[in-house]
């Protein structure tokens, strides 16, 4: 059991770079709906809900077209759907990775590949890039994932 808890401990090198990375990614996924929020607001469109484009305080001059898809705001949502489907998959791969005991050069270059490339898809999702880019900075996001749990898997077979 010392030996499972000196893993998760800030002693650990492999855990911190993964609690670095994860708290890095975690907020991405937490600020990719404010994102969406202030698009929405900035345009005033891109409402989802009836009662959205109903007068309030936060909008004054309500109108049908406000519920009408915005591209604008609709590319923010595809990037956060993005998110939701890439991040959690990384942060449980790379937890147990962790546990793995790997070494600290592996752990950095999976983990912060996966960071470095998925800064990267959200440069080219914002700024509507090819799709073609989009889906190598993708790619290269869930290799390091993929490594990671197979990783993971093939230490928990062999134990």
């Amino acid at each position: 059991m010392e030996t499972e808890m000196a893993m998760l401990s800030l002693d650990n090198p492999v855990f911190v770079t993964y609690m670095i990375t994860a708290g890095i990614m975690l907020l991405k996924l937490m600020l990719q709906p404010w994102m969406t929020v202030y698009r929405m607001m900035k345009v005033r469109a891109g409402f989802r809900s009836p009662e959205d484009a109903q007068k309030s305080l936060i909008n004054p001059t309500p109108s049908s077209d406000q519920l009408k898809p915005n591209e604008y705001v609709e590319r923010s949502r595809r990037m956060n759907l993005n998110d939701l489907e890439s991040i959690p998959g990384f942060l449980l791969a790379g937890f147990l990775f962790v546990l793995t005991g790997p070494s600290l050069l592996l752990a950095q270059l999976l983990m912060w590949g996966y960071v470095i490339a998925r800064a990267a898809h959200f440069m080219a999702y914002s700024t509507a890039q090819l799709h073609d880019i989009r889906a190598t900075c993708w790619t290269l996001s869930s290799l390091p994932v993929l490594a990671m749990a197979a990783y993971a898997l093939l230490s928990g077979l062999s134990a």
